[in-house]
């Protein structure tokens, strides 16, 4: 089953500083159709990166993906979205983990016991309180009471 990607490629950055970036938005496995169906609802709610404040948008079909035109207050924005074929992944993810297999049914005898030895149990003790220790060592220099409580002068 082929892999594709989910490709939107704008521009980014502000300026004279401008520049076409690409971003892969996700992977659909399936058909080509199958990832273009895909491509097109994330299209339809793409935020992109200019303009900041959008007046219009219009969605466009074209024949490798979708073209979406953008209007702002000073200028006009496009972003292009293409599916493409995976061929190669460096760095492919992780296979999901199998799923452990379940634990046999327990028979009827061990869960009458196990239901008996649950209703035995009793509440979990309270950690005991801890001793109280000398008290703290303060520092010679400060005062425990400030010099100032309870002096009626300061007002």
């Amino acid at each position: 089953m082929a892999r594709w990607g989910l490709i939107v490629e704008q521009n980014m950055g502000y300026g004279k500083g401008q520049i076409w970036s690409v971003e892969v938005l996700g992977h659909v496995d399936g058909t080509r159709q199958e990832a273009l169906d895909v491509l097109r609802a994330r299209a339809e709610r793409y935020e992109p990166h200019h303009p900041a404040n959008p007046e219009r948008r219009e969605l466009y079909q074209e024949a490798e993906g979708f073209l979406l035109v953008v209007k702002g207050f000073w200028r006009t924005f496009h972003c292009r979205f293409r599916v493409a074929e995976q061929l190669y992944d460096s760095h492919p993810p992780e296979p999901p983990a199998a799923a452990s297999p379940e634990p046999p049914p327990e028979p009827p005898q061990a869960a009458r016991k196990q239901r008996r030895r649950t209703a035995e149990r009793k509440p979990p003790r309270r950690a005991p309180e801890p001793e109280p220790g000398p008290p703290p060592v303060w520092d010679a220099d400060v005062p425990q009471v400030p010099s100032w409580l309870g002096r009626d002068d300061l007002s």
